[in-house]
């Protein structure tokens, strides 16, 4: 594999009383080995020996497994950083109708993904499914582990210990209340149009 990942710039420097300079640069720094990882991975997919694939262990198998868990590092984490950083509050534009419908209203929406939040080990993922056409909060576990297939990732919240604990310590809802008073409804609204869902 030739290509390369590469980091993107970290969309917000502080979200004033929400989270300080220093949780998201040691957050990014994190995700940043995601990175470094995933390139890691591509390159060793060049000198693999295919042949020895094997189910209970080969080193082709630990590149495929480790790839789902890096390259997913970096997107969830990219699509995380780059939600925040706005003004919170009720969504506005085609967000705001399809959360509507599909939960009844922002309120009952929003319980809804809170208590994901407080739920999951890693991830809650506000996800437009291909197949029923309609929103769902899905809680993953770890990167690679409760993704479900054919959903496209509109708004994501990392509910690993290390997106607060240096703000929060490990109170978690209250560190859930304020990501929602920084949620960027426009960049949510813009993954519509990018994955032409409206």
């Amino acid at each position: 594999m030739a290509e390369q990942l590469d980091k993107k710039p970290l969309k917000v420097r502080e979200i004033a009383g929400i989270l300080s300079e220093n949780q998201l640069a040691q957050h990014y720094t994190l995700y940043e080995g995601y990175v470094n990882k995933t390139n890691e991975i591509w390159k060793g997919y060049e000198t693999v020996d295919r042949s020895k694939a094997n189910q209970t262990y080969s080193e082709f198998r630990a590149l495929k497994t480790e790839e789902s868990f890096a390259l997913n590092g970096v997107k969830l984490h990219e699509a995380y950083f780059y939600n925040m950083g706005g003004k919170g509050g009720e969504p506005t534009g085609k967000i705001k109708e399809l959360i509507e419908r599909d939960f009844g209203s922002f309120e009952k929406w929003a319980e809804d993904f809170k208590a994901s939040g407080i739920a999951a080990r890693g991830w809650v993922v506000l996800a437009f499914d291909l197949d029923d056409k309609r929103l769902h909060n899905y809680s993953q576990d770890a990167h690679n582990v409760g993704a479900i297939w054919a959903a496209v990732p509109l708004l994501v919240l990392d509910t690993y210990e290390h997106a607060y604990t240096i703000d929060y310590g490990v109170k978690r809802p209250p560190y859930i209340d304020n990501f929602m008073k920084t949620i960027d409804w426009d960049e949510v609204n813009a993954r519509l149009v990018k994955y032409n869902l409206v």
